[in-house]
């Protein structure tokens, strides 16, 4: 079992990262991009539980440390290992 999880920045929030993407982008021809926003992709990986246990771990995980709830949102899959 495996959550994967997007951490964002809110709207609204400045994003550095994400106009020096977007700023990249041009520089290299890309066209017809509106703006860009960057985030992060965590993985969590269980061993020996179940989709609801593993639903329930993640959202407290993201709440207690991996997304600061004032400048970002957070959603997350559980999905099945691949193998």
């Amino acid at each position: 079992m495996k959550a994967k999880i997007h951490v964002t920045l809110k709207n609204g929030i400045l994003d550095p990262q994400g106009k020096t993407i977007h700023h990249g982008l041009e520089m290299l021809g890309f066209t017809g991009i509106r703006e860009v926003r960057a985030g992060k992709l965590i993985e969590i990986f269980f061993e020996g539980t179940n989709r609801e246990q593993a639903q329930q771990a993640t959202e407290n995980a993201c709440k207690k440390l991996l997304a600061n709830p004032v400048i970002e949102d957070y959603d997350f899959v559980i999905v099945e290992d691949e193998k």
